[in-house]
């Protein structure tokens, strides 16, 4: 077992508010969706408020969705992302979410059984859009190797 595991954290600026009928179909998907990630291959935890959802948390502003979680590694989040009923969401989110400019999503290792914060992970976001892809913070498009995997190939 590896010694550090995958967190990402994505932000979305809605369109509308949550309880409107532009949203009706997003709020209707998000228990599913949720249980999918859940029963996904490589899932380890992800940010939930009381409702089961975090919808609630709002620390980027009061229109800013944030989604939170931590995988096995870059693949497991990539087959969910991208290989999954997730897609199907994916593929509306412009009906939902603001086009974003900037980096809207992180990645970045944890240590096993770590859980990040939200302002851990809006530090990362951070430390991305000012110095771009790093072991610090990066993205699917340029992805690092966690910690103990550079250090057992740096010793082959």
């Amino acid at each position: 077992m590896s010694r550090y595991q995958l967190a990402q954290l994505n932000i979305a600026t809605l369109l509308a508010p949550l309880d409107s009928p532009q949203l009706a179909d997003f709020v209707a998907n998000l228990e599913r969706i949720n249980a999918l990630a859940e029963a996904a291959p490589g899932y380890v935890w992800r940010l939930q408020d009381e409702d089961g959802d975090a919808t609630a948390i709002r620390p980027f502003g009061d229109e800013v969705l944030v989604n939170m979680s931590v995988w096995r590694d870059v693949q497991a989040l990539s087959d969910y992302v991208y290989k999954s009923a997730h897609t199907e969401m994916l593929k509306r989110r412009r009906e939902w979410f603001a086009k974003v400019g900037q980096a809207h999503m992180v990645l970045w290792w944890v240590p096993a059984g770590h859980r990040p914060s939200v302002e851990e992970a809006a530090a990362r976001l951070a430390h991305l859009h000012e110095h771009g892809p790093s072991a610090f913070a990066f993205s699917f498009r340029q992805a690092f190797a966690a910690p103990a995997a550079a250090l057992s190939e740096s010793s082959v």
